[in-house]
């Protein structure tokens, strides 16, 4: 074999990126299974209304996706190994769950509102959705 190819940072990107293929993989799979759990927390089901060409509810579901990746982000960049990574992800997750259920009962009547399609109640929730989760990842980035 050429010398450059057994060089150690060759070696070390060998091993460094099937790890961090795992781990993004660990994590986008905690990230979607966060999405379908809060689908099914909600009022009204995103996803038909989004093929039905409802922006806000789009808007809505696009702002729970940054919601719950921001903090996810910063428990990955913590995180040294996959149960690491599992525990605080599912942690943050159910977090970010309660926190956005308790901002939709907080903002009464915005569920309804985006429902409707009208885009003001839908920034205004995604507004709070993604501050929630940047002073979540804040925390967990200590």
């Amino acid at each position: 074999m050429p010398p450059q190819l057994q060089s150690m940072e060759i070696q070390a990107f060998s091993t460094g990126f099937v790890t961090t293929l795992g781990h993004a993989g660990l994590t986008l799979v905690i990230l979607l299974m966060g999405a379908v759990l809060y689908a099914m927390l909600t009022p009204h089901r995103e996803i038909a209304l989004i093929r039905e060409g409802n922006t806000a509810a789009a808007l809505s579901l696009g702002g729970v996706l940054v919601g719950l990746a921001l903090p996810l982000a910063s428990s990955l960049s913590a995180s040294v190994s996959p149960l690491e990574i599992a525990l605080w992800g599912a942690a943050t997750v159910a977090i970010q769950l309660l926190v956005f259920r308790a901002i939709d009962l907080i903002l009464h009547g915005l569920p309804q509102r985006i429902q409707e399609g009208e885009m003001s109640a839908a920034i205004l929730l995604v507004g709070a959705k993604v501050a929630s989760a940047l002073v979540l990842a804040a925390a967990l980035a200590g």
